[in-house]
């Protein structure tokens, strides 16, 4: 044992086995090892803190092979960030994109982005993902931080050690409008939650395709929503669609609807944006824009990689939406029978 720090051949020792043993276990190379050898080896492992050791070591090479992944922990969460539905199929998509590419995967959630360049350098990250911050965050975090990063929806022009990977919003507004205008609907509100940046993009493809549509800035507390809502019911009553920026809002607005006792397509019809697993089980099943998380994960680290290695050209990416046709729509005429 070499200043206090446990060795494979200080395990093997004490349990009597070859270090080979003892790597091919660290390694889950098992087969060939008996399942008691396996549970003896892991479980000294564990009392001796071997683990921790090899961490230290693999953050004291040049290549950690660690990326981070970094949440804005924002207001309107609520204190639940990692439960909104598209953060959470966001990271699942990252965490196994991370892992398919032989990296490991380290999470944060904080609305402090002074914090971010710090945890990079604690944990001598080779990369990081950077999920819901503003452009003035961005635009400091390039000037402190010198290993590359890719960000979600950025709003920024790139370059440097930084790629912006977005969907197109303006398209899915498009598509969602042209949609809902096959179904006869004119009269359109869509609501969110602010009036800049995608928000305001997807609400303009909409716009593009029904003129006559309207935005409604809606709080971001779901206490506060409910009551905005509420009081606004006669003036949401004259749209016959809704187009919500995000599939939470959209099923949180038919939620509301169904308690004060408007029918879902029948007198309003809404459209989401997101595909998130739950608008497929809603009820009714929700029509939504679709963003592809495992295609944009797959791409943010194919091209962490890329900057790593000085291969990087193209640092503003846009990718496709798509639109999902479910329930939650109806023709026009049907509302007015």
């Amino acid at each position: 044992m070499e200043s206090g720090r446990i060795r494979i051949v200080d395990i093997a020792d004490e349990l009597g086995v070859s270090t080979a043993t003892v790597s091919n276990v660290i390694h889950g190379k098992t087969k060939k090892i008996s399942d008691e050898t396996v549970k003896r080896v892991q479980q000294l492992l564990e009392e001796r803190q071997y683990i921790p050791s090899m961490a230290g070591i693999l953050l004291a090479q040049n290549n950690s092979k660690i990326i981070g992944v970094v949440i804005n922990d924002h207001e309107k969460y609520e204190g639940h960030t990692l439960e909104d539905q598209f953060i959470s199929a966001s990271v699942n998509a990252l965490a196994k994109e991370i892992e398919q590419a032989g990296k490991f995967f380290m999470l944060k959630v904080t609305d402090k982005w002074d914090e971010i360049p710090k945890f990079a350098s604690m944990w001598n990250m080779e990369g990081m993902v950077l999920i819901g911050y503003c452009e003035q965050d961005y635009k400091k975090l390039r000037e402190q931080m010198h290993i590359p990063f890719v960000v979600y929806d950025g709003y920024m022009e790139s370059f440097g050690n930084l790629v912006n990977i977005e969907v197109n919003h303006f398209d899915g507004g498009v598509q969602a409008g042209r949609y809902l205008r096959s179904r006869g609907h004119r009269d359109v509100l869509c609501i969110s939650d602010n009036n800049t940046y995608m928000d305001m993009e997807r609400f303009m493809g909409l716009k593009s395709e029904i003129p006559n549509a309207e935005l409604m800035v809606i709080p971001m507390e779901q206490e506060a929503r409910t009551i905005f809502y509420m009081e606004h019911l006669r003036e949401i009553k004259k749209y016959s669609a809704v187009f919500a920026v995000s599939d939470y809002y959209a099923m949180d607005f038919i939620q509301f609807l169904k308690s004060v006792g408007v029918s879902v397509p029948e007198d309003i019809s809404v459209v989401g944006f997101d595909n998130v697993r739950e608008s497929e089980k809603f009820v009714p099943a929700l029509t939504t824009i679709k963003q592809d998380n495992r295609q944009r994960a797959a791409l943010a680290v194919k091209m962490l990689n890329q900057l790593r290695n000085g291969e990087c050209s193209d640092k503003n990416v846009m990718l496709p939406v798509t639109l999902i046709e479910r329930d939650s729509v109806c023709d026009v005429k049907m509302h007015k029978e």
